[in-house]
């Protein structure tokens, strides 16, 4: 049978010996085996009982309250324990790197952030629900729900509208109007986009632009201002426009 010294537990566990002798003079874990000339060791069992400790430990569990409930949880209780609180983490981790993939993408749109934005995110971790998809069937919202640009995302598709948005804007800054080469291009960049993204679905795109232009207090979308609404609404039928001429 094979028994580990005090120095090998210390090694192989990455603990420290003053906690293994810490848990000896407390009683929580013994090691099993003691020779005659005085010299101890840790049995598997023994390394298994580290363990649990270990992991209960990570459930932010006193040592007093380890002990008392460590022998009447088995090592499979324990692991399911660990395993949902490893989850519950992972949970509050993804949401802190959505908000902050959020944020990321709103500087890159708008250049600059409000407090009530950031406030926002930072108190709900988890979004609220998508008052958007109450204007379109299930299969619709399913489809949307896929396929749609989230600004949680740092996904090819999202930063493409991203940078539209933002050339948009600068369209607005410097008075360049929606029926202009620039607005051209961004409109046929728009349009090619929307229908990669619609998978081609005209009536979808135009049912989906309806609700886009609703307040955002109503579709419970991203913001996006009326102007830069406006100057996509225009460009877009000035491309068509164009495009029908050729």
């Amino acid at each position: 049978m094979q028994r580990w010294t005090t120095g090998q537990v210390s090694k192989q566990r990455d603990i420290s010996l003053r906690t293994l002798r810490y848990y000896d003079q407390i009683g929580l874990l013994k090691p099993s085996h003691k020779e005659d000339n005085g010299r101890r060791y840790y049995s598997e069992e023994d390394l298994f009982t580290l363990e649990k400790i270990t992991l209960l430990k990570s459930l932010s569990l006193s040592l007093e309250d380890i002990q008392t409930v460590m022998n009447k949880l088995s090592f499979r209780h324990i692991l399911i324990a660990h395993h949902n609180h490893l989850q519950e983490q992972l949970t509050s981790i993804q949401g802190s790197i959505e908000n902050t993939t959020s944020l990321i993408n709103m500087i890159d749109m708008e250049g600059i952030l409000s407090w009530d934005r950031v406030s926002h995110l930072v108190q709900n971790v988890q979004p609220v629900a998508k008052q958007w998809m109450d204007y379109f069937n299930t299969e619709e919202a399913a489809f949307l729900q896929k396929a749609l640009p989230k600004l949680n995302n740092n996904d090819k598709i999202t930063q493409q509208y991203v940078s539209l948005i933002r050339r948009v804007e600068w369209c607005i800054q410097q008075s360049v109007p929606p029926q202009s080469d620039e607005g051209y291009n961004i409109a046929c960049e728009l349009m090619k986009l929307s229908h990669d993204t619609f998978k081609g679905d005209e009536t979808l795109i135009e049912k989906f632009w309806e609700v886009r232009k609703l307040p955002a207090t109503e579709s419970g979308l991203y913001p996006v201002s009326d102007e830069v609404l406006n100057f996509v609404e225009l460009s877009t039928a000035y491309a068509l426009e164009m495009e029908s001429k050729l």
